[in-house]
């Protein structure tokens, strides 16, 4: 059964950069955890592109941001003193607790151009991880285990699903998983968590009787358990246990109003630290919680 469906909504997040939103939705603010899901791209960049289409320095806290691609390149800095390129089939986990800053740069495709296809999403903390201290880790290979079997392959990004456990640390139950099916494949949709959705990145499939284009987020019932691929299909699977009302402000997430004004109110003021290697320039505090947020 489906709950709903949410199109994405095409937006500039500038410099040319423009993403697919789909969470937060106002009839449906979250799926889990999960409270922000943007698809970015796919899209070509040229050679030599001018640095505005990066992602300045900009502040988080209360939430984990995931990173994951399918094609491109992205060079993350933050002011833990990470610095990680992140490419396609790998995962940048930043939990970003009491406070972290970060900068995502297109090193890659400013010197030799690049292809960029990708999903960005945001997971909420539980309330008593909220002021957890930062932390940055980067997943690929074994951390992130795979199957392939009756016309798709997975990959399971963070969480637990279909029997196995990737290695970036979680603060409340969920899973993400990335699935490509070949077309006529059928793949299980995990139902061991209250809250889940599927979103198709690429292609088409059919669930409950019904065909859905790419571009589009089911949230499920209790009762959808698989669907099948219509032509070649990339697929996110996500879900998990809910962690409470959350208030959203620009990047911040918080269980308090008045957390969210003391993190804007400290970014304001200076004083929530840059990325040592990306310090020279940030993103102002917005004047309205209507503008976009930066891409994680």
């Amino acid at each position: 059964m489906i709950e709903m469906m949410i199109e994405q909504r095409r937006r500039s997040l500038g410099g040319g950069l423009e993403v697919g939103r789909i969470l937060p939705f106002a009839r449906r603010r979250m799926v889990g955890p999960f409270i922000f899901f943007d698809h970015m791209g796919p899209m070509d960049i040229a050679a030599g592109v001018d640095r505005s289409l990066d992602v300045r320095p900009h502040p988080h806290i209360g939430l984990s941001t995931v990173t994951y691609l399918f094609s491109g390149e992205v060079v993350h800095r933050d002011s833990l003193g990470s610095e990680q390129a992140i490419r396609p089939q790998e995962v940048n986990w930043m939990t970003a607790g009491s406070g972290i800053t970060h900068s995502e740069r297109f090193e890659k495709a400013r010197a030799v151009g690049d292809h960029l296809h990708g999903i960005q999403a945001w997971v909420a903390l539980p309330k008593g991880d909220e002021e957890a201290a930062p932390s940055f880790s980067h997943h690929e290979g074994d951390d992130l285990p795979q199957w392939d079997a009756a016309g798709v392959r997975g990959q399971l990004i963070a969480g637990q699903a279909y029997g196995l456990t990737a290695a970036a640390r979680t603060h409340s139950p969920l899973f993400y998983a990335h699935l490509e099916l070949a077309a006529g494949a059928r793949a299980e949709i995990p139902t061991a968590y209250p809250e889940r959705a599927l979103y198709i990145a690429t292609g088409a499939i059919e669930i409950d009787g019904e065909r859905y284009e790419a571009g589009r987020m089911l949230v499920l019932g209790a009762g959808a358990s698989s669907f099948q691929a219509l032509a070649p299909t990339t697929a996110m699977v996500l879900g998990g246990e809910p962690v409470g009302e959350r208030f959203l402000f620009w990047n911040f997430v918080s269980s308090s109003k008045e957390r969210l004004a003391q993190a804007a109110e400290d970014w304001k003021a200076g004083r929530m630290k840059l990325p040592e290697a990306d310090h020279d320039e940030f993103i102002p505090l917005p004047s309205a919680d209507t503008s976009p947020p930066p891409m994680s």
